[in-house]
């Protein structure tokens, strides 16, 4: 493990979904399943939501649409209470919300690379 992605790890997490929370879920842990709740706060919580590219908002309103869409309700809960402290607003979290609705399942992950790889190779080439 690295410790200083997982002390970035768990800082954020703390500041997103409620220091008691998280200090609760790890005080809790035992050996069976301590290891998924460093994974999560090293990996989830530092490397991905400790880089720069993405604010926590915009971070927190693609979690509601992805958990939304996996049916996820334990886990949606939690992100809305995330994505408040986010300033993510009661309508934009909706409007998420309704769009899930529109298009749960429908555009895949490997669709969404496809796409990008091609609009990548375009801008490269002047198109």
């Amino acid at each position: 493990m690295d410790q200083k992605t997982f002390e970035r790890g768990l800082e954020i997490r703390k500041s997103v979904l409620g220091a008691e929370f998280v200090e609760k879920s790890i005080a809790s842990a035992d050996d069976f399943n301590l290891p998924m709740q460093e994974l999560v706060t090293e990996y989830c919580w530092g490397a991905v939501w400790g880089r720069e590219e993405l604010p926590k908002k915009i971070r927190s309103m693609l979690n509601l649409a992805m958990i939304s869409a996996l049916n996820r309700p334990h886990e949606l809960k939690m992100h809305v209470r995330g994505a408040l402290r986010n300033g993510v607003t009661k309508e934009e979290i909706r409007e998420v919300f309704l769009q899930v609705a529109i298009y749960c399942g429908v555009p895949a992950a490997v669709d969404s690379f496809r796409v990008a790889r091609s609009a990548f190779d375009e801008e490269a080439a002047g198109k």
